[in-house]
């Protein structure tokens, strides 16, 4: 029996080149299109093949497209802050799509993905049937991101990140703590939305190298 790793290796990632920027993604199976968008530090691997996202999906009968974002992964790493803008990010996947000659398709985003999925459905409405937000807070569509903390932990050694920023995963439900529905409704894990809503959308950021 195959290993999840052999059943899909990262060398059967595919790359195309967008805005000097290199995107590596998986492209598996037939029947209708549906994008992987993987959350911050991890990769279309981490989050889709080895827990058997990708399996499922191409079982069920549909064309499976996940790519690694920039910075992680295979793709470039590129070295300014402003090219890691959710817009810019959002980009990259509307440009696998025309790479892939893909008019209009399904969505799954976790976490960081969840909010690149959320600028695509803001600036892409017509490329988008349905999208899934998965590990999604309200600060993460409303606000600016994720606090500045998190890219501290990161710059300094491994103790201090693991003290200053230390995130405990969700249970996968949503919680009632009093507040009101909507704001209960937004805080769940995962959130299924229409591309007609309206998400904050952003000054144009210098996306390439």
């Amino acid at each position: 029996m195959q290993s999840k790793q052999e059943a899909l290796p990262i060398g059967t990632m595919r790359r195309f080149q967008h805005d000097g920027v290199e995107i590596a993604f998986l492209d598996q199976g037939q029947g209708e299109p549906i994008v992987l968008v993987h959350g911050f530090a991890s990769t279309a691997h981490v989050n889709w093949v080895y827990p058997e996202w990708v399996a499922t999906l191409v079982k069920a009968g549909r064309r499976v497209v996940a790519l690694d974002n920039r910075g992680h992964g295979a793709s470039s790493k590129l070295h300014s802050p402003a090219a890691y803008h959710s817009t810019c990010m959002a980009q990259d996947v509307r440009a696998l799509l025309d790479h892939l000659e893909l008019t209009r398709v399904d969505m799954i985003g976790y976490s960081m993905g969840a909010r690149i999925s959320a600028f695509f459905a803001s600036a892409y409405p017509t490329r988008l049937r349905r999208a899934v937000f998965g590990g999604l807070g309200i600060h993460l569509v409303d606000g600016v991101g994720l606090p500045e903390s998190i890219a501290d932990a990161f710059e300094s050694n491994l103790d201090q990140g693991a003290s200053r920023y230390n995130p405990r995963p969700s249970a996968g439900r949503c919680r009632d703590r009093g507040r009101s529905s909507r704001v209960r409704e937004r805080t769940c894990s995962a959130a299924v939305v229409r591309p007609r809503i309206r998400y904050p959308t952003a000054r144009p950021y210098a996306c390439g190298r």
